[in-house]
């Protein structure tokens, strides 16, 4: 899940072996391309991997033997909201699957999941999970951008905060969901709420002032002291998210926005309580491919 932050130097220490790894030095906006993004995430992923699954993973219930399908942090449940609906028998592709808790809980609902994930570091993570028990789920390295399945393999597509804020052309990812889709099919992602991207990364009150124009799209770029991305987060507005779903061929049938829970008292990079009673932290596209 994304968790961008202002400045490397100041980054939490849960950041600093992947900041140390890469030799993040700094903070810029900064037009990049496709091969960019995937390089860094890439790398930022593999490097950023232990980190955190020691910080988030109980949370995401990766090592429980069955995993959990956990949709952002709010902690908003598949079990409970049923966004992908009834997945018994279904084809499933996880897009951005990290290391598959959701995958791998959604075989135990009767799908047949497939994880991809850039990162070889998050899966391998997932692996090892599989090695201790509960459902064993394929795993596949590649981008989003160019999913490598044949058209109409899948009944339905999701990806819980994986991949589409981290890529360069989120509409060409919007199109290879609708091409490996079946007619019928639904996509459901999710993503870090496009108004958040106006505050500071801070969950306290230092982030509850909007500092950064919603309809600047240049994406938040960390960097090396050769200037090489090392971690790369994208913006899109309400309407852009919209507009590549339609685009793509989809029928947008939902926007969830989840509400920060009562029970809920931790924070998640940007995501807290103080700022989860104020705005949301989360949006949810449910789209569906016309029959």
């Amino acid at each position: 899940m994304t968790q961008h932050h202002e400045d490397p130097q100041d980054a939490p220490d849960r950041h600093a072996a992947a900041n140390a790894t890469l030799g993040t030095t700094g903070f810029s906006r900064a037009r990049v391309d496709t091969a960019q993004s995937e390089r860094a995430s890439r790398a930022w992923w593999d490097a950023d991997a232990d980190d955190y699954h020691r910080t988030h993973g109980q949370f995401l219930g990766v090592d429980s033997d069955h995993g959990e399908f956990v949709w952002c942090p709010e902690g908003l449940h598949e079990g409970d909201v049923k966004l992908l609906g009834d997945v018994s028998g279904l084809d499933v592709l996880e897009i951005g699957c990290g290391s598959a808790p959701c995958a791998r809980w959604l075989a135990g609902q009767g799908a047949r999941p497939v994880g991809l994930d850039i990162s070889r570091g998050m899966l391998d993570r997932g692996l090892a999970a599989m090695e201790r028990g509960g459902p064993r789920v394929p795993l596949v390295q590649a981008g989003a951008e160019s999913l490598p399945f044949a058209d109409a393999s899948f009944d339905v597509a999701c990806s819980a905060f994986g991949a589409v804020p981290f890529v360069a052309d989120s509409a060409l990812v919007m199109r290879e969901v609708a091409r490996v889709l079946r007619p019928g099919g639904r996509w459901v992602f999710a993503v870090n709420h496009p108004m958040r991207w106006i505050f500071p990364d801070d969950p306290g009150p230092a982030g509850l002032t909007a500092t950064i124009p919603y309809f600047d799209r240049t994406p938040y770029v960390e960097v090396d002291e050769s200037g090489t991305p090392t971690y790369v987060e994208h913006h899109r507005t309400i309407g852009d998210r919209v507009r590549e779903i339609v685009a793509a061929g989809l029928e947008l049938r939902d926007v969830v926005e989840p509400d920060w829970p009562e029970w809920l008292d931790r924070e998640w990079g940007q995501w807290s309580p103080l700022r989860g009673q104020l705005f949301p932290g989360t949006a949810i596209f449910v789209c569906h491919k016309p029959a």
